[in-house]
């Protein structure tokens, strides 16, 4: 005799089985960053023979300083997006076509990435250059929270429901980097400086461990 307890069961078995599993999902979202985290080292060039005779190696090697600390902040700014899509699939367990395409649009802000960040990098003084920097940082950080927003929805693609707490505290830290490069952008025209500040603070700010660390070590 079925009982409604076991057909709920049951329905849920051929849903899970049914469903996408996320394997391909995080093969295709590495492979994109570890080649957009590649790209950004383009942007440095060996110094020509001609540049040494003309100003010194020193001196050639200067001129570099600004590329050289583009790509680094550009590359931990790739690392903490990596770290958080990564640390989603802690909970999301099985995907579907929405997520599909959703993380297809998260890609496609992280692979702006090389152009952007040179653009900052050689018209940093130009307020326009920093603010096409911080809006490819604000879709990347809003596709991340659409990701993340979908997926937890009402758990559909989770291994089990997620403590309300847990999803707040989710959201709050993804929406935390949106929230600074939006600002960013704004101090921007009239004050670069400080708006590249800014955006030296928000990778830090995800560096170290913080108390929603705790959540993505329970098993």
């Amino acid at each position: 005799m079925t009982t409604p307890e076991s057909s709920r069961q049951t329905s849920e078995l051929q849903r899970m089985q049914s469903s996408i599993t996320t394997n391909r999902i995080e093969a295709l979202s590495d492979g994109v960053f570890a080649i957009v985290m590649t790209l950004l080292v383009f942007d440095l060039s060996v110094p020509t023979m001609e540049e040494v005779a003309q100003i010194g190696l020193s001196a050639a090697l200067a001129e570099l300083l600004p590329n050289l600390f583009s790509y680094a902040l550009s590359f931990l700014i790739l690392g903490v997006f990596w770290v958080g899509h990564h640390n989603q699939f802690f909970y999301i367990r099985r995907a579907d076509r929405t997520l599909l395409w959703i993380n297809i649009v998260f890609l496609m802000c992280v692979a702006l990435l090389p152009f952007t960040a040179p653009l900052a990098a050689r018209f940093g003084e130009e307020s326009l250059a920093l603010i096409v920097y911080d809006l490819n940082l604000i879709f990347a950080g809003l596709a991340l929270f659409w990701h993340w927003a979908y997926a937890t929805r009402d758990s559909h693609l989770l291994s089990q429901p997620l403590d309300p707490l847990i999803r707040r505290r989710v959201n709050q830290r993804i929406l935390l980097a949106p929230g600074l490069y939006g600002l960013a952008l704004l101090v921007a025209i009239f004050a670069p400086t400080i708006s590249f500040g800014i955006d030296i603070l928000v990778p830090v700010l995800y560096i170290f461990p913080a108390a929603m660390d705790r959540f993505f070590h329970r098993g």
